[in-house]
């Protein structure tokens, strides 16, 4: 009878041990849905093209999650600036989480926030920057740069994101 005992706890502290290992492994993992690279490429072309439609010269930039750079456009034409104002867009979005248009409105309405622009050098507060997202979840975010109003950025982004997603 002892045995039988003695082997149950042994059993049970064994497997107790094992089972505390699976979580220390599960929680020192994070597991996260993003944009493929062919996605973003086709989401970048998309936005460019719709923007080509209405006759803006603009380039747009997809980001994963972390804020690099996936996938990169720029129309013919295009201000070699509007580069570097769509990845800030989407870099802006990805660390903000949410469309660089609400942050400008922000620090419009709330000048102590405005600190909060000059965080990070790759932050770039004007609306073009829209998060791209699949079933709830963000999985990337898209900025457009170079049409002559960020409202008109945002919609070419917008207009792709949809066709898309």
């Amino acid at each position: 009878m002892k045995m039988t005992k003695l082997t149950v706890l042994a059993a049970t502290l064994g497997f107790l041990s094992l089972s505390n290992n699976v979580l220390a492994a599960e929680t020192q993992t994070v597991s996260f849905t993003q944009i493929s690279s062919e996605a973003a490429f086709k989401l970048a072309h998309e936005a460019v093209s719709q923007c080509e439609a209405d006759g803006y010269k603009v380039s747009a930039t997809v980001v994963g999650l972390s804020g690099n750079v996936i996938a990169q456009l720029r129309s013919d034409g295009a201000g070699i600036h509007t580069l570097d104002s769509s990845r800030k867009k989407a870099f802006t979005v990805a660390s903000m989480k949410q469309p660089s248009g609400n942050l400008m409105k922000l620090i419009a309405d709330k000048p102590i926030m405005q600190p909060l622009q000059n965080m990070d050098d790759n932050l770039l507060f004007l609306a073009g920057g829209v998060p791209v997202q699949l079933n709830n979840a963000m999985i990337g975010a898209i900025g457009v740069g170079g049409a002559p109003g960020g409202h008109l950025d945002v919609a070419c982004a917008e207009k792709a994101i949809k066709k898309f997603f």
